[in-house]
């Protein structure tokens, strides 16, 4: 039977912690717009905050659809599910916000991720999530599934771009600086990196 709490804390924040994996669901507020789900996962990359927020690093990659639809309408869902032990899922429904490079408040939301190299992985922003509705339900129909280790081809391929050649390949991606829907995606060129 599925419970909602009111904070992200005891079990429930030592189980989300434990995950190696979660999903991020976004969505433009027009009906018809395109839907995304997206996994993360890189070790390090995401922190709980305090007993309401949340955050993880947004890397560089193809698209930047949750940062448009975050941008315009900060509607987000994060959900762990347990590959391993007790069956859970668990959802965190909330207000979702790019910090972007150049934010006065990013050294200090980077300095929660102490065990990662934002240089490896090109970092674009911090998305900071502050829970609205945080429930959990059973996982029975999730199967038993073994994490062996993050991938490295992610650090790998950006680890050898500086800022202006990560803006350069962003800049001929077509849905880095507007989503899908045409809606603004991530800001470019980026500011430089302070890390």
């Amino acid at each position: 039977m599925g419970k909602t709490y009111a904070r992200i804390d005891g079990r429930l924040r030592t189980f989300i912690e434990q995950q190696p994996m979660f999903f991020t669901a976004t969505a433009p507020l027009t009906g018809d717009g395109t839907v995304n789900l997206s996994p993360k996962g890189l070790k390090g990359s995401f922190v709980v905050l305090d007993e309401e927020r949340v955050a993880y690093l947004d890397f560089a990659g193809s698209t930047a659809e949750t940062v448009a639809h975050l941008r315009e309408n900060g509607r987000i869902t994060l959900m762990w599910c347990a590959f391993q032990g007790p069956p859970n899922i668990v959802r965190v429904h909330g207000k979702g916000e790019p910090v972007f490079r150049d934010d006065p408040r990013f050294p200090e939301l980077l300095a929660h991720f102490p065990d990662i190299d934002p240089a490896l992985h090109g970092l674009r922003a911090i998305i900071v999530v502050t829970a609205g509705l945080i429930r959990d339900s059973c996982g029975y129909g999730v199967p038993f599934m073994s994490y062996d280790e993050d991938r490295d081809l992610h650090g790998r391929r950006f680890a050898r771009e500086d800022d202006a050649s990560l803006s350069a390949y962003f800049a001929k991606k077509e849905h880095i600086a507007q989503s899908i829907d045409g809606l603004p995606g991530l800001p470019l060129p980026l500011p430089p990196a302070a890390f």
